[in-house]
């Protein structure tokens, strides 16, 4: 028996395995007969998600907690049972930034503690001659994104709510508005950051792997009424995707894998700059100088797909830090069990691993852990938390 599904997604590289799960067959091989509809912005996909118009989304990670939470919109408890990627965004930043923090900068201008450091002497230089302040662009305000371009601000001593400003844009609007001059940077996902480079506005001054080492970024989100319904279909949409991760992983189809995505009604930008991205190896300079890192996204490899819950606590922990929910030990409980590795294993036939994955780590602050979230968070000086 065929189940019919329609699944959201936005035109980003991390939708890969959801794509090419559909596109390579992966989907029908497991009985699902899937429609893939192509959104512009993350609250459309939310909602059309939570009012049930979809079956099931490529999600921001942080949205799914949300949404479980009840933060920012209506409450809908999600399901996450597949990681469809781990890290994948990068910072760039207008040639003039660009120049800017050059200019300021003490150090390795691939260490974010040292452009954050520039970042801060640019900021006060500008608020000194009565500038503007500099204005970053990011997708969401419960975004890996927003939490990313935070922490790196931060660790500097940048207040991101009162030194700089950070504005909500949907990913395939952000090159357009850096070379209007609307934003002076942005955090998003790939392909959008290489799209910057290729038309010469823009120099991705980070890749996030460079901020925190394994960030979970977007989900396979569905309902969890709708998964306890349905766990067969689940369970068939996580084996379709998986398949289609280690289809992607395998270097020989990797040209393959982009032509896919490339397409209008996918992605919908040129196969050579998505296979950057899948390789690892970006063009991060409009003159052409490459910069590659095995880390960059991990698409199925290193366990990426496998949900861990801890992530979802450290996410929750960012919300908690930029004021977007209070501490609460059901909070972290909720946020956590939005992650389902028991779903992901259950599709598999996999028994949980003996160890977690390694940790995400991160260039400044402590160690996360999940169970002292009150400790990680009064160990940052900047953010919006009160114990």
């Amino acid at each position: 028996m065929t189940a019919t599904l329609r699944i959201g997604f936005i035109p980003l590289v991390d939708a890969a395995a959801l794509i090419v799960a559909v596109d390579k067959g992966f989907a029908a091989t497991e009985g699902l007969d899937v429609e893939l509809v192509r959104e512009v912005s993350w609250s459309n996909v939310r909602d059309k998600l939570n009012i049930g118009l979809f079956d099931a989304a490529h999600l921001l990670a942080p949205v799914a907690i949300a949404s479980s939470l009840g933060l920012g919109h209506v409450k809908v408890p999600i399901a996450a049972p597949f990681n469809l990627g781990i890290n994948g965004n990068a910072i760039t930043v207008s040639p003039a930034l660009h120049a800017a923090l050059m200019e300021e900068i003490d150090g390795d201008r691939f260490d974010p503690m040292a452009t954050a450091k520039a970042l801060a002497k640019v900021v006060a230089k500008r608020r000194k001659a009565g500038a503007e302040p500099l204005t970053f662009g990011m997708t969401f305000p419960f975004s890996t994104h927003n939490y990313q371009l935070r922490f790196w601000m931060a660790a500097a001593g940048v207040d991101p709510d009162e030194d700089v400003r950070l504005v909500v844009l949907p990913p395939p609007y952000m090159v357009d508005s850096l070379k209007n001059g609307h934003v002076d940077a942005f955090c998003v996902g790939a392909p959008w950051n290489s799209v910057a480079v290729d038309l010469g506005i823009g120099h991705i001054l980070h890749f996030v792997s460079d901020i925190l080492v394994r960030a979970a970024e977007k989900v396979l989100a569905v309902r969890q009424t709708w998964a306890d319904k349905n766990p067969d279909v689940v369970a068939a949409l996580v084996r379709a995707a998986v398949k289609a991760a280690e289809f992607i992983e395998h270097p020989e189809n990797r040209t393959e894998a982009a032509q896919i995505l490339a397409q209008p009604e996918r992605i919908g930008v040129d196969a050579e700059v998505i296979q950057r991205t899948l390789t690892g190896r970006l063009k991060i300079s409009p003159d052409g100088t490459f910069r590659e890192s095995s880390r960059y996204l991990l698409v199925g490899r290193e366990g990426a797909g496998r949900p861990d819950p801890v992530q979802a606590a450290w996410l929750y922990a960012q919300m908690v830090r930029w004021g977007q929910t209070a501490l609460t030990p059901d909070g972290v409980k909720t946020a956590m069990a939005v992650f389902r590795p028991d779903l992901y294993d259950a599709a598999l036939g996999n028994k949980a691993p003996a160890e977690a994955p390694a940790a995400f780590g991160a260039f400044a602050g402590p160690t996360f852990d999940p169970a002292d979230i009150r400790g990680h968070l009064e160990a940052f000086g900047v953010g919006r938390w009160k114990a």
